[in-house]
């Protein structure tokens, strides 16, 4: 993976699975907005189980120069909006998101992106986890949506149907 811009989700949900440390591992780069910061902290707060990225050497912290180069996209949250407001003023780098909407905007804008799941497949390809059918079972758990086409699409790309 080139130099990435995570979102909140994929932040968390690696970490609840025990899997964050495969972001620093296929990344040449992991950068995040405050926004996602926030929202992480906020999360903290609220009793949520995520990563503290500020003790993360290997996450930088980058403010976005200008948002006004996003297109008005009123139901994207700050952490999205940030996030791709930094892939657009660096070009080449992708976005990791899960939100539908912020995918779209991505895709509209010909950002290169993937998710959480993009994230474990990467993962499965280069050897750094093995069987992903049982880390969608731990996944779904978590509350994170699959439908059954997109788990069978995952697991037929693993190499696992």
């Amino acid at each position: 993976m080139p130099e990435v811009v995570c979102n909140t989700s994929p932040l968390q949900y690696l970490h609840q699975l025990g899997l964050l440390h495969l972001l620093p591992a296929l990344a040449q780069k992991v950068i995040i907005p405050p926004a996602v910061a926030e929202e992480l902290a906020a999360g903290r707060k609220a009793g949520i189980e995520v990563p503290e990225v500020e003790g993360l050497e290997w996450i930088e912290i980058c403010r976005p120069v200008s948002l006004a180069a996003l297109p008005l996209v009123t139901d994207l949250g700050p952490g999205e909006s940030q996030v791709l407001a930094l892939a657009l003023e660096t070009p080449g780098t992708a976005v990791i998101v899960d939100d539908f909407l912020a995918r779209r905007t991505a895709e509209a804008l010909h950002i290169p992106l993937t998710g959480t799941l993009g994230v474990l497949l990467a993962a499965k390809r280069h050897g750094l986890v093995g069987e992903i059918a049982s880390i969608l079972d731990r996944l779904q758990a978590l509350r994170f949506r699959v439908s059954p086409a997109t788990r069978t699409a995952v697991l037929k790309l693993a190499g696992e149907v």
